[in-house]
């Protein structure tokens, strides 16, 4: 279809061998509805059961991107909003966009740093820092242990990866205050209780699109009986 209507706008493209070419008013209407078309396929819609979901841009595997599915986004929002309002605490959110957008559309108030490299994501202005976690301390100074919640989920399973995300997340949190969250395969349990004493919770969490890996959420506190309880030691 989308082949269809370029040729379709090629088509009424009108010519003058010594003018550039111009587009019709029929041919700026067609692509006036493809650019319409192509902004609606950059953001999820409705689920088939008819649930309301945030909208986001489309994912880029070539980014390893892969979106929280809606149960998964709105129980780790909830709980991140909760740790955000009992500290007074702004929350950076490494490298996972979907908990941004939830964040945000729960309380608009909420103070959220969204750091990311898919720059598609400056539509958020000031919320919004580049972030290549191959560098992974090229932050702003005023960012540095100015967090005491921080979530990341870093875009590859090597434990290479983990540690430069690693890196940031101890840049940006508060030394000792800290509630740490790390979205991350069930691969990474080892490293990341190394690293960063962090354990799993029971809760397990879910993609839109099907994942291979197994997922898990670890955290650095005991949150009681809420995400499904804590595996510390175990």
């Amino acid at each position: 279809m989308e082949a269809e209507k370029n040729e379709r706008a090629d088509s009424m493209v009108e010519k003058d061998d010594d003018d550039p070419p111009m587009l019709s008013s029929h041919a700026l209407e067609a692509l006036k509805e493809f650019l319409n078309e192509q902004h609606r396929n950059l953001v999820d819609g409705v689920e088939a059961n008819g649930s309301p979901e945030v909208a986001l841009v489309a994912e880029d595997w070539r980014l390893s991107q892969f979106w929280y599915d809606r149960v998964t986004a709105e129980t780790v929002a909830e709980e991140i909003r909760n740790l955000s309002i009992s500290t007074a605490s702004p929350v950076a959110c490494i490298a996972c966009p979907t908990l941004y957008a939830y964040l945000k559309k729960m309380d608009a108030s909420l103070s959220v740093q969204l750091l990311e490299y898919d720059k598609r994501f400056e539509q958020y202005g000031s919320d919004f820092t580049f972030y290549d976690y191959n560098q992974p301390e090229e932050m702003p100074m005023e960012m540095k242990h100015a967090y005491q919640v921080v979530v990341a989920d870093p875009p590859y399973l090597s434990k290479e990866c983990l540690e430069k995300v690693v890196r940031t997340m101890e840049f940006l949190a508060e030394p000792g205050k800290s509630y740490l969250l790390l979205l991350t395969g069930e691969v990474q349990k080892e490293s990341a209780a190394e690293l960063l004493n962090l354990y799993p919770c029971g809760f397990r969490p879910q993609h839109s699109s099907k994942l291979g890996n197994e997922f898990r959420l670890f955290i650095n506190y005991d949150p009681g009986e809420r995400l499904g309880g804590w595996e510390q030691g175990k």
